[in-house]
């Protein structure tokens, strides 16, 4: 990870005063503030970069820790461990690096000279290692599901393998996509301490009928002319089974009828759900018989 310089982020000295950096802080934080960049993400992002220095800089303990460690700060931050514990892991490798300066005679002392610690701390504890009670964690481990709209909507699982391990993934019913799941202590193994947890994002399919806004569910239904006409009753196919609903007389191409609770399942809501939009298409002959041509030009003619 990048190493950000906090104090030519604010434009002050590393020996600024406390006052200096509040005062510079207040300036930049002005100039660039959400309200005056007006959607500029570059802009948005300098914002945020203001922000974080002055939270450490602007925090006299932070501060001090910042100093001390340099370039190792964001491996600290990134570490999850108390400063005390991280400290102490640092202090044992620029012990071992003595000790392997001391036996190898130019110097090398086996992790690579421009990595530093940062290059230790991956090699020693694993990439994205973090710090836990008893030590330090295996690393976080992400993935990706996809399913179709029925098993979003009544739930399912998978079966994942990681590291020889197969792990049951349930899914409840109101699925979306974007939804991220956790399976605690399912990613990968420590080499001190318990392992990491296991990210699965999951990923709801297209549905070749309907269209998910949020939990509610939108459809177009086909009606023929003469039920729009004269009224009747019409089958519906939702998710959870067939129903019919009532058209009216003179029904017009296009009305939506809201069908409420046959929409999506709320996820997390046992027994709430979205409603169901049918959106009326009435479909026309594609032929007519001399006899329906006169008797369509009689009702033509008594309007």
């Amino acid at each position: 990870m990048k190493f950000r310089d906090y104090y030519n982020i604010l434009n002050v000295d590393s020996n600024a005063s406390d006052k200096d950096i509040k005062k510079a802080y207040r300036k930049l934080a002005t100039q660039y503030h959400p309200d005056k960049t007006k959607g500029d993400k570059v802009l948005e992002e300098k914002f945020k970069e203001i922000s974080e220095a002055y939270q450490v800089l602007g925090n006299a303990e932070k501060r001090k820790q910042y100093d001390a460690l340099g370039s190792d700060w964001e491996q600290f931050q990134q570490s999850g461990a108390s400063y005390d514990e991280f400290m102490q892991q640092r202090n044992r490798y620029q012990h071992y690096r003595n000790r392997q300066q001391y036996t190898y005679a130019d110097g090398d002392s086996g992790f690579g000279q421009e990595g530093g610690f940062s290059d230790f701390f991956e090699a020693f504890f694993g990439s994205g290692a973090k710090g836990g009670r008893y030590g330090f964690r295996g690393a976080d481990v992400s993935g990706e599901v996809t399913i179709d709209l029925t098993e979003a909507y009544n739930g399912t699982e998978r079966v994942l393998e990681l590291d020889g391990q197969k792990i049951k993934l349930k899914i409840k019913p109101g699925a979306y996509t974007g939804l991220q799941l956790r399976a605690k202590g399912k990613g990968q193994k420590g080499s001190q301490g318990q392992a990491g947890d296991l990210y699965v994002d999951v990923r709801v399919r297209e549905h070749a009928m309907y269209k998910r806004k949020g939990d509610h569910l939108h459809m177009d239904l086909s009606v023929d002319l003469f039920k729009a006409l004269l009224g009747g009753k019409q089958d519906v196919l939702t998710l959870s089974g067939k129903v019919k609903i009532p058209i009216k007389e003179c029904t017009q191409n296009g009305k939506t009828i809201r069908l409420r609770g046959k929409g999506m399942p709320k996820y997390g809501k046992p027994g709430q759900y979205g409603d169901l939009f049918v959106t009326i298409n009435i479909q026309l002959p594609t032929k007519l018989t001399p006899r329906q041509k006169e008797l369509i030009k009689e009702i033509q003619n008594s309007r």
